[in-house]
Protein backbone atom coordinates (compact mmCIF):
# COMPACT_ATOMS: atom_id res chain seq x y z
CA UNK A 1 0.00 0.00 0.00
CA UNK A 2 2.90 2.41 0.79
CA UNK A 3 1.72 5.95 1.52
CA UNK A 4 -1.16 5.79 -0.92
CA UNK A 5 -4.37 6.69 0.90
CA UNK A 6 -7.70 4.97 0.33
CA UNK A 7 -9.89 6.53 -2.35
CA UNK A 8 -12.91 8.16 -0.68
CA UNK A 9 -16.25 7.34 -2.27
CA UNK A 10 -19.53 8.78 -0.97
CA UNK A 11 -22.90 7.37 -2.06
CA UNK A 12 -25.55 10.12 -2.20
CA UNK A 13 -29.17 8.99 -1.86
CA UNK A 14 -32.53 10.00 -0.35
CA UNK A 15 -32.27 7.57 2.58
CA UNK A 16 -31.40 3.93 3.29
CA UNK A 17 -34.86 2.44 3.87
CA UNK A 18 -35.78 -0.94 2.33
CA UNK A 19 -35.95 -0.64 -1.46
CA UNK A 20 -34.21 -1.62 -4.70
CA UNK A 21 -31.90 1.41 -4.94
CA UNK A 22 -31.00 1.12 -1.29
CA UNK A 23 -30.25 -2.59 -1.69
CA UNK A 24 -27.84 -1.79 -4.53
CA UNK A 25 -26.04 0.76 -2.32
CA UNK A 26 -26.01 -1.75 0.56
CA UNK A 27 -24.43 -4.39 -1.72
CA UNK A 28 -21.87 -1.88 -3.01
CA UNK A 29 -20.88 -0.83 0.51
CA UNK A 30 -20.54 -4.46 1.60
CA UNK A 31 -18.51 -5.58 -1.41
CA UNK A 32 -16.35 -2.65 -2.55
CA UNK A 33 -12.69 -3.46 -1.86
CA UNK A 34 -11.88 -2.06 1.64
CA UNK A 35 -8.14 -2.10 0.88
CA UNK A 36 -8.65 0.45 -1.90
CA UNK A 37 -11.75 2.45 -1.00
CA UNK A 38 -13.18 4.22 2.02
CA UNK A 39 -16.95 4.22 1.36
CA UNK A 40 -19.64 6.18 3.19
CA UNK A 41 -23.19 7.46 2.63
CA UNK A 42 -24.87 10.87 2.54
CA UNK A 43 -28.66 10.72 2.98
CA UNK A 44 -30.42 13.87 1.77
CA UNK A 45 -33.29 13.24 4.17
CA UNK A 46 -33.45 12.88 7.93
CA UNK A 47 -34.43 9.19 7.72
CA UNK A 48 -31.51 6.77 7.73
CA UNK A 49 -33.70 3.67 7.33
CA UNK A 50 -33.21 0.01 8.25
CA UNK A 51 -30.52 -0.76 5.64
CA UNK A 52 -28.68 2.27 7.00
CA UNK A 53 -28.97 1.09 10.60
CA UNK A 54 -27.57 -2.34 9.60
CA UNK A 55 -24.61 -0.67 7.87
CA UNK A 56 -23.96 1.68 10.80
CA UNK A 57 -23.68 -1.35 13.08
CA UNK A 58 -20.96 -2.62 10.74
CA UNK A 59 -19.05 0.65 11.06
CA UNK A 60 -20.22 2.48 7.92
CA UNK A 61 -20.35 6.27 8.25
CA UNK A 62 -23.80 7.64 7.33
CA UNK A 63 -24.67 11.34 7.47
CA UNK A 64 -28.31 12.52 7.29
CA UNK A 65 -28.62 16.05 5.92
CA UNK A 66 -32.25 16.92 6.83
CA UNK A 67 -33.31 18.30 3.44
CA UNK A 68 -35.86 21.13 3.65
CA UNK A 69 -39.02 21.24 1.46
CA UNK A 70 -38.63 22.67 -2.04
CA UNK A 71 -35.20 23.07 -3.63
CA UNK A 72 -32.89 23.33 -0.60
CA UNK A 73 -29.93 25.51 -1.65
CA UNK A 74 -28.31 25.14 1.79
CA UNK A 75 -27.95 21.41 1.03
CA UNK A 76 -25.50 22.21 -1.78
CA UNK A 77 -23.33 24.13 0.67
CA UNK A 78 -23.45 21.25 3.20
CA UNK A 79 -22.44 18.63 0.61
CA UNK A 80 -19.69 20.91 -0.75
CA UNK A 81 -18.28 21.36 2.78
CA UNK A 82 -18.37 17.58 3.25
CA UNK A 83 -16.47 17.07 -0.05
CA UNK A 84 -13.76 19.58 0.92
CA UNK A 85 -13.38 18.69 4.60
CA UNK A 86 -13.22 14.93 3.99
CA UNK A 87 -11.22 15.12 0.73
CA UNK A 88 -13.88 13.14 -1.14
CA UNK A 89 -12.67 11.71 -4.47
CA UNK A 90 -15.95 10.39 -5.87
CA UNK A 91 -19.62 11.26 -5.34
CA UNK A 92 -21.74 8.34 -6.53
CA UNK A 93 -25.25 9.81 -6.81
CA UNK A 94 -28.23 7.47 -6.97
CA UNK A 95 -31.39 8.75 -8.73
CA UNK A 96 -32.02 12.16 -10.20
CA UNK A 97 -32.62 14.49 -7.22
CA UNK A 98 -29.52 13.31 -5.27
CA UNK A 99 -27.60 13.69 -8.55
CA UNK A 100 -28.67 17.33 -9.03
CA UNK A 101 -27.59 18.22 -5.49
CA UNK A 102 -24.41 16.17 -5.82
CA UNK A 103 -23.24 17.51 -9.19
CA UNK A 104 -23.87 21.15 -8.21
CA UNK A 105 -22.00 20.59 -4.92
CA UNK A 106 -18.97 19.01 -6.61
CA UNK A 107 -18.79 21.56 -9.46
CA UNK A 108 -15.26 23.01 -9.88
CA UNK A 109 -13.78 20.78 -7.17
CA UNK A 110 -11.44 17.83 -7.88
CA UNK A 111 -14.27 15.47 -6.80
CA UNK A 112 -15.63 13.28 -9.62
CA UNK A 113 -19.36 12.60 -10.05
CA UNK A 114 -21.10 9.38 -11.08
CA UNK A 115 -24.86 9.41 -11.65
CA UNK A 116 -26.80 6.12 -11.57
CA UNK A 117 -30.42 6.10 -12.73
CA UNK A 118 -32.24 3.23 -11.02
CA UNK A 119 -35.62 3.22 -12.76
CA UNK A 120 -38.38 5.36 -14.17
CA UNK A 121 -41.81 6.52 -13.08
CA UNK A 122 -44.83 5.14 -14.89
CA UNK A 123 -45.99 6.65 -17.17
CA UNK A 124 -42.72 8.35 -18.15
CA UNK A 125 -42.74 11.96 -19.33
CA UNK A 126 -40.47 14.69 -20.61
CA UNK A 127 -39.95 17.75 -18.38
CA UNK A 128 -38.88 20.84 -20.29
CA UNK A 129 -36.73 22.22 -17.45
CA UNK A 130 -34.70 18.98 -17.35
CA UNK A 131 -34.35 18.86 -21.13
CA UNK A 132 -32.51 22.20 -20.96
CA UNK A 133 -30.53 21.72 -17.73
CA UNK A 134 -29.35 18.09 -18.11
CA UNK A 135 -26.89 18.65 -21.00
CA UNK A 136 -25.24 21.32 -18.81
CA UNK A 137 -25.16 19.07 -15.72
CA UNK A 138 -23.77 16.30 -17.93
CA UNK A 139 -20.72 18.48 -18.70
CA UNK A 140 -19.90 18.39 -14.96
CA UNK A 141 -20.46 14.61 -14.72
CA UNK A 142 -17.78 11.95 -15.19
CA UNK A 143 -20.03 8.91 -15.69
CA UNK A 144 -23.76 8.37 -16.22
CA UNK A 145 -24.97 4.80 -15.71
CA UNK A 146 -28.35 3.11 -16.03
CA UNK A 147 -29.41 -0.23 -14.56
CA UNK A 148 -30.90 -1.49 -17.83
CA UNK A 149 -30.89 -0.61 -21.53
CA UNK A 150 -34.54 0.44 -21.17
CA UNK A 151 -33.57 2.87 -18.38
CA UNK A 152 -30.70 4.20 -20.52
CA UNK A 153 -33.07 4.79 -23.44
CA UNK A 154 -35.47 6.67 -21.12
CA UNK A 155 -32.58 8.94 -20.01
CA UNK A 156 -31.95 9.76 -23.68
CA UNK A 157 -35.60 10.18 -24.68
CA UNK A 158 -37.02 11.96 -21.63
CA UNK A 159 -33.99 13.53 -19.93
CA UNK A 160 -31.88 14.64 -22.91
CA UNK A 161 -28.66 12.87 -21.84
CA UNK A 162 -26.39 11.88 -24.75
CA UNK A 163 -26.65 8.13 -25.39
CA UNK A 164 -22.93 7.65 -25.98
CA UNK A 165 -22.20 8.95 -22.44
CA UNK A 166 -24.40 6.38 -20.66
CA UNK A 167 -23.13 2.95 -19.58
CA UNK A 168 -25.47 0.12 -18.64
CA UNK A 169 -24.45 -1.50 -15.35
CA UNK A 170 -26.87 -4.22 -14.30
CA UNK A 171 -27.70 -4.60 -10.64
CA UNK A 172 -26.01 -7.52 -8.93
CA UNK A 173 -26.80 -9.45 -5.78
CA UNK A 174 -24.82 -11.62 -3.38
CA UNK A 175 -26.28 -15.08 -3.84
CA UNK A 176 -24.89 -16.72 -0.67
CA UNK A 177 -28.22 -16.91 1.19
CA UNK A 178 -30.09 -18.09 -1.92
CA UNK A 179 -27.86 -21.19 -1.89
CA UNK A 180 -28.88 -22.18 1.64
CA UNK A 181 -30.90 -25.39 2.10
CA UNK A 182 -34.68 -25.16 2.21
CA UNK A 183 -36.58 -24.55 5.46
CA UNK A 184 -38.46 -27.85 5.42
CA UNK A 185 -41.22 -26.66 7.77
CA UNK A 186 -42.14 -23.49 5.86
CA UNK A 187 -44.72 -25.04 3.51
CA UNK A 188 -46.48 -26.78 6.40
CA UNK A 189 -46.39 -23.59 8.52
CA UNK A 190 -48.19 -21.76 5.70
CA UNK A 191 -50.83 -24.52 5.48
CA UNK A 192 -49.70 -25.69 2.03
CA UNK A 193 -49.72 -29.43 1.33
CA UNK A 194 -46.45 -31.04 0.19
CA UNK A 195 -47.63 -31.71 -3.37
CA UNK A 196 -49.41 -28.39 -4.01
CA UNK A 197 -48.11 -25.99 -6.67
CA UNK A 198 -46.78 -22.68 -5.39
CA UNK A 199 -46.71 -19.44 -7.38
CA UNK A 200 -45.00 -16.56 -5.67
CA UNK A 201 -43.86 -12.97 -5.75
CA UNK A 202 -41.72 -10.77 -3.50
CA UNK A 203 -42.50 -7.08 -3.85
CA UNK A 204 -43.84 -3.94 -2.25
CA UNK A 205 -47.63 -4.02 -2.33
CA UNK A 206 -48.10 -0.98 -4.51
CA UNK A 207 -50.45 -0.35 -7.44
CA UNK A 208 -47.46 -0.05 -9.83
CA UNK A 209 -46.58 -3.69 -9.04
CA UNK A 210 -50.06 -4.76 -10.25
CA UNK A 211 -50.42 -7.86 -8.04
CA UNK A 212 -54.13 -7.90 -9.00
CA UNK A 213 -53.09 -9.38 -12.35
CA UNK A 214 -51.59 -12.47 -10.68
CA UNK A 215 -54.65 -12.91 -8.43
CA UNK A 216 -56.90 -12.85 -11.52
CA UNK A 217 -54.60 -15.37 -13.24
CA UNK A 218 -54.71 -17.62 -10.16
CA UNK A 219 -58.51 -17.83 -10.44
CA UNK A 220 -58.11 -19.17 -13.99
CA UNK A 221 -55.33 -21.62 -13.03
CA UNK A 222 -57.39 -23.06 -10.17
CA UNK A 223 -59.89 -24.50 -12.68
CA UNK A 224 -57.25 -26.99 -13.89
CA UNK A 225 -55.02 -27.10 -10.84
CA UNK A 226 -57.14 -26.66 -7.71
CA UNK A 227 -54.15 -27.41 -5.47
CA UNK A 228 -52.32 -24.18 -6.35
CA UNK A 229 -51.33 -21.39 -3.95
CA UNK A 230 -50.08 -17.85 -4.52
CA UNK A 231 -47.68 -16.46 -1.92
CA UNK A 232 -47.36 -12.66 -1.87
CA UNK A 233 -44.33 -11.69 0.22
CA UNK A 234 -44.12 -8.01 1.18
CA UNK A 235 -46.17 -5.14 2.53
CA UNK A 236 -47.35 -1.76 1.35
CA UNK A 237 -50.30 0.58 0.80
CA UNK A 238 -52.21 -1.87 -1.47
CA UNK A 239 -52.36 -4.75 1.01
CA UNK A 240 -55.93 -4.20 2.17
CA UNK A 241 -57.17 -3.68 -1.40
CA UNK A 242 -55.46 -6.87 -2.56
CA UNK A 243 -56.92 -8.90 0.31
CA UNK A 244 -60.39 -7.55 -0.52
CA UNK A 245 -59.82 -8.29 -4.22
CA UNK A 246 -58.83 -11.91 -3.50
CA UNK A 247 -61.95 -12.25 -1.37
CA UNK A 248 -64.20 -10.83 -4.12
CA UNK A 249 -62.74 -13.34 -6.61
CA UNK A 250 -63.31 -16.10 -4.02
CA UNK A 251 -59.66 -17.19 -4.03
CA UNK A 252 -58.71 -15.96 -0.53
CA UNK A 253 -58.06 -19.50 0.71
CA UNK A 254 -55.40 -19.87 -2.01
CA UNK A 255 -53.63 -16.50 -1.55
CA UNK A 256 -51.18 -16.11 1.33
CA UNK A 257 -50.07 -12.62 2.36
CA UNK A 258 -46.95 -12.95 4.53
CA UNK A 259 -46.40 -9.24 5.20
CA UNK A 260 -42.85 -7.85 5.32
CA UNK A 261 -40.22 -10.56 5.85
CA UNK A 262 -36.46 -10.36 6.20
CA UNK A 263 -36.07 -14.08 5.40
CA UNK A 264 -37.43 -13.85 1.83
CA UNK A 265 -34.71 -16.26 0.61
CA UNK A 266 -36.57 -19.16 2.28
CA UNK A 267 -39.80 -18.32 0.44
CA UNK A 268 -38.17 -18.61 -2.99
CA UNK A 269 -37.25 -22.19 -2.05
CA UNK A 270 -40.88 -23.30 -1.82
CA UNK A 271 -42.05 -21.58 -5.02
CA UNK A 272 -42.39 -23.42 -8.34
CA UNK A 273 -42.70 -20.27 -10.47
CA UNK A 274 -41.86 -16.64 -9.67
CA UNK A 275 -44.23 -13.93 -10.95
CA UNK A 276 -43.59 -10.22 -11.52
CA UNK A 277 -46.51 -8.34 -13.07
CA UNK A 278 -45.43 -4.70 -12.66
CA UNK A 279 -46.46 -1.83 -14.90
CA UNK A 280 -42.88 -0.47 -14.60
CA UNK A 281 -39.47 -1.82 -13.51
CA UNK A 282 -35.78 -0.96 -13.75
CA UNK A 283 -33.74 -4.05 -12.96
CA UNK A 284 -35.96 -5.88 -10.47
CA UNK A 285 -33.83 -7.19 -7.61
CA UNK A 286 -36.44 -9.85 -6.84
CA UNK A 287 -36.15 -11.28 -10.37
CA UNK A 288 -32.42 -11.66 -9.74
CA UNK A 289 -33.10 -13.30 -6.37
CA UNK A 290 -35.54 -15.73 -8.01
CA UNK A 291 -32.97 -16.61 -10.68
CA UNK A 292 -30.27 -17.06 -8.03
CA UNK A 293 -32.71 -19.52 -6.41
CA UNK A 294 -33.02 -21.43 -9.74
CA UNK A 295 -36.65 -20.41 -10.26
CA UNK A 296 -38.30 -19.91 -13.65
CA UNK A 297 -39.88 -16.45 -13.92
CA UNK A 298 -42.88 -14.95 -15.70
CA UNK A 299 -42.62 -11.17 -15.95
CA UNK A 300 -44.37 -8.35 -17.79
CA UNK A 301 -42.65 -6.81 -20.81
CA UNK A 302 -41.62 -3.56 -19.09
CA UNK A 303 -38.36 -1.77 -18.28
CA UNK A 304 -35.42 -4.11 -17.79
CA UNK A 305 -37.53 -7.30 -17.43
CA UNK A 306 -36.98 -8.55 -21.02
CA UNK A 307 -33.23 -8.00 -20.56
CA UNK A 308 -33.25 -10.38 -17.58
CA UNK A 309 -35.87 -12.92 -18.66
CA UNK A 310 -35.05 -14.52 -22.00
CA UNK A 311 -38.40 -15.60 -23.42
CA UNK A 312 -38.77 -19.41 -23.51
CA UNK A 313 -35.32 -19.85 -21.91
CA UNK A 314 -35.52 -18.96 -18.22
CA UNK A 315 -39.20 -18.03 -18.23
CA UNK A 316 -41.71 -15.98 -20.18
CA UNK A 317 -42.12 -12.29 -20.92
CA UNK A 318 -45.79 -11.39 -21.31
CA UNK A 319 -47.86 -8.23 -22.02
CA UNK A 320 -49.01 -5.89 -19.26
CA UNK A 321 -52.31 -6.63 -17.51
CA UNK A 322 -52.93 -9.87 -19.46
CA UNK A 323 -54.01 -12.42 -16.87
CA UNK A 324 -55.24 -14.93 -19.50
CA UNK A 325 -51.75 -15.12 -21.02
CA UNK A 326 -50.20 -15.35 -17.55
CA UNK A 327 -52.54 -18.23 -16.65
CA UNK A 328 -51.80 -19.92 -19.99
CA UNK A 329 -48.02 -19.82 -19.34
CA UNK A 330 -48.47 -21.13 -15.78
CA UNK A 331 -50.64 -24.01 -17.05
CA UNK A 332 -48.06 -24.78 -19.73
CA UNK A 333 -45.36 -25.16 -17.07
CA UNK A 334 -47.57 -27.20 -14.76
CA UNK A 335 -48.35 -29.63 -17.62
CA UNK A 336 -44.62 -30.18 -18.22
CA UNK A 337 -42.76 -30.14 -14.89
CA UNK A 338 -39.44 -30.68 -16.66
CA UNK A 339 -39.86 -27.18 -18.14
CA UNK A 340 -39.91 -25.71 -14.61
CA UNK A 341 -36.61 -27.42 -13.74
CA UNK A 342 -34.94 -26.68 -17.06
CA UNK A 343 -35.90 -22.99 -17.09
CA UNK A 344 -34.83 -22.63 -13.46
CA UNK A 345 -31.43 -24.09 -14.27
CA UNK A 346 -31.01 -21.77 -17.28
CA UNK A 347 -32.00 -18.80 -15.09
CA UNK A 348 -29.32 -19.70 -12.56
CA UNK A 349 -26.73 -19.82 -15.38
CA UNK A 350 -27.83 -16.41 -16.76
CA UNK A 351 -27.64 -15.02 -13.21
CA UNK A 352 -24.08 -16.28 -12.71
CA UNK A 353 -22.97 -14.80 -16.03
CA UNK A 354 -24.56 -11.35 -15.70
CA UNK A 355 -26.02 -10.43 -12.32
CA UNK A 356 -23.58 -11.27 -9.53
CA UNK A 357 -22.59 -8.61 -7.03
CA UNK A 358 -18.93 -9.12 -8.05
CA UNK A 359 -19.66 -8.15 -11.65
CA UNK A 360 -21.59 -5.02 -10.59
CA UNK A 361 -18.90 -3.92 -8.11
CA UNK A 362 -16.13 -4.46 -10.67
CA UNK A 363 -17.92 -2.14 -13.14
CA UNK A 364 -18.28 0.66 -10.58
CA UNK A 365 -14.75 0.22 -9.18
CA UNK A 366 -13.42 0.74 -12.73
CA UNK A 367 -15.23 4.11 -12.75
CA UNK A 368 -13.97 4.99 -9.25
CA UNK A 369 -10.43 4.17 -10.44
CA UNK A 370 -10.81 6.58 -13.33
CA UNK A 371 -11.02 9.31 -10.70
CA UNK A 372 -7.25 9.67 -10.31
Amino acid sequence: MGNKRLKRVVHVTFDMSIGGTEQVIYNLIQNTNPLKYDVSILCLDQVIGSFGVQLQKKGCQITALKRQPGFDISLIRKIRCHIKQDNIDVLHCHQYTPYVYGVLSAAFTPCKVIFTEHGRFYPDQRKLKRVFINPLLNLLTDHVTAISSATRDALVQFENFPKNKISVVYNGIDDAKYMLPQNSDLKACLGISKDAYVLGTVARLDSIKNQKMMIRALKIVLKNYPETFLIIVGDGPERKNLETFASELQVSSHVIFTGFREDTHFFYKIMDIFLLTSFSEGTAMTLLEAMASSLPCIATNVGGNPEIIKNNENGFVIPNDAEEILAEKINLMFVDKTMIKKMGKTGRKIFEENFTVKKMVRSYETMYNGAD
